[in-house]
């Protein structure tokens, strides 16, 4: 009896907690964040990001967002906690635009200067 109690119980967790995550996962897709951002891209100028189109072109989030949560400021606070380097995100985006470029397909910038634009 105690293990059919201690096994219903745990089903109920396990059901809960996948709730929560498609819960979760609506309001990601629901609250997309702005279709255009301007990134703070230190000494060498922000960066203009076409957020709506990356989204478009790569349709999964965490083709980025694996580096970084998917909140407002995110980059700039991570950035000046240490736990993010910025030229961690260069690679990640120009890696993903070397890649894109190799196979033929339309992408962004590759060099630094493409993205990078001083005031």
């Amino acid at each position: 009896m105690k293990v059919r109690t201690f096994a219903l119980g745990a089903l109920c967790t396990i059901l809960a907690a996948a709730g929560l995550m498609i819960t979760a996962g609506s309001a990601v897709s629901q609250n997309a964040g702005a279709a255009q951002m301007t990134l703070n891209g230190g000494k060498t100028g922000d960066v203009p990001f076409p957020h709506g189109q990356h989204q478009t072109t790569l349709e999964k989030c965490d083709a980025c967002h694996g580096m970084f949560p998917q909140e407002k400021g995110v980059i700039d606070k991570n950035k000046a906690d240490g736990s993010l380097k910025s030229k961690a995100v260069m690679n990640q985006c120009t890696g993903c635009h070397k890649e894109m470029k190799k196979a033929g397909e339309k992408t962004g910038p590759t060099s630094c200067r493409g993205c990078h634009q001083k005031n």
